[in-house]
């Protein structure tokens, strides 16, 4: 039987549930083991000021490279794009809508002042680039708890990642679909990816769940985020799609009070993925993307990342 490791979160269990499924279909016994990762367990303060890499990830990786677990299952947003040695993301489904979804309120019909809360520094940068009007404040929790805080009034809207309200089939609560134009995505967001050990057979057996195109266009997108020496908590966005023999490939870096948007697109074919993504970052550091991330690490950005 593999285990799996999992956080406890209701997003999280679906999304373990639904790999174990997909194991399932081909002849393998699971269970999931949930792991609290200190992401988990820091819920007062905003991610962005945590500052800590693998908030999401780390315990867990822990867990497979002792052996207490057989595979994890992640949202792909939360890894880091630096993989500890002895592990490998073995398989990368195929993603859901990446895009970002405001809950509550179509963005143009909400009245100046309205409170947005959100827990990105990605998200509230672009809200400020598009409707500086707005207040921006900071929600954390689970999903389903950002959602009863907005029922509750605390909020007029709140944006979340469209792939997460329709796997909970919360699709119905969507006000409105972020165009990536508007909202840029966060690296990897709607895409799964399943961990495991280098050595073993359960690197073959989840290998069969991954999707090519998925995997190409989030290996561009990751690129983009190591080239900026970023993480998921950083002002940093990137969209890549494939379209015919085309990655075409979008990156954005935005200053935390929306006053300076830098974005650079760029095209190629999906063998040179991450040659792509290299390029894209290299050109918005060129462009003053190197500022923007100096003044919110609080340290200089090494050409050596690119």
């Amino acid at each position: 039987m593999l285990v799996i490791g999992s956080r406890g979160s209701q997003l999280a269990l679906w999304q373990a549930n639904w790999i174990a499924a997909r194991l399932a279909e081909g002849g393998h016994q699971t269970r999931i083991e949930i792991i609290k990762t200190t992401g988990d367990k820091i819920t007062d303060v905003p991610l962005a000021k945590v500052g800590t890499k693998g908030l999401f990830t780390k315990e867990i990786e822990e867990a497979l490279l002792d052996g207490r677990i057989d595979l994890a299952v992640h949202s792909l947003k939360d890894l880091p794009t630096e993989t500890p040695d002895g592990l490998v993301i073995a398989a990368i489904p195929q993603r859901e809508d990446p895009r970002d979804a405001i809950v509550g309120a179509m963005l143009s019909a909400l009245r100046a002042g309205s409170k947005v809360g959100t827990s990105s520094l990605r998200r509230a940068a672009q809200l400020r680039v598009v409707r500086k009007d707005l207040k921006i404040e900071s929600v954390r929790g689970n999903l389903d708890t950002r959602v009863r805080k907005l029922d509750e009034g605390q909020y007029e809207a709140i944006v979340l990642a469209a792939a997460g309200l329709t796997r909970l089939g919360w699709a119905h609560r969507i006000a409105e679909i972020l165009p990536p134009e508007v909202m840029c995505p966060a690296v990897g967001q709607g895409a799964l990816a399943v961990e495991t050990r280098t050595e073993g057979p359960a690197r073959e057996i989840c290998g069969a769940l991954d999707h090519p195109a998925t995997r190409v266009a989030v290996t561009a997108e990751r690129a983009v985020l190591a080239s900026l020496g970023g993480g998921c908590q950083v002002p940093i966005g990137a969209h890549a799609q494939v379209s015919g023999e085309m990655l075409h490939l979008i990156g954005v870096v935005i200053a935390p009070d929306g006053e300076r948007v830098v974005r650079k697109s760029d095209e190629g074919g999906p063998a040179g993925a991450e040659e792509l993504g290299r390029r894209v970052g290299a050109a918005l550091l060129a462009d003053g993307a190197r500022e923007i991330l100096e003044q919110v690490y609080g340290a200089p950005v090494r050409d050596s990342a690119v």
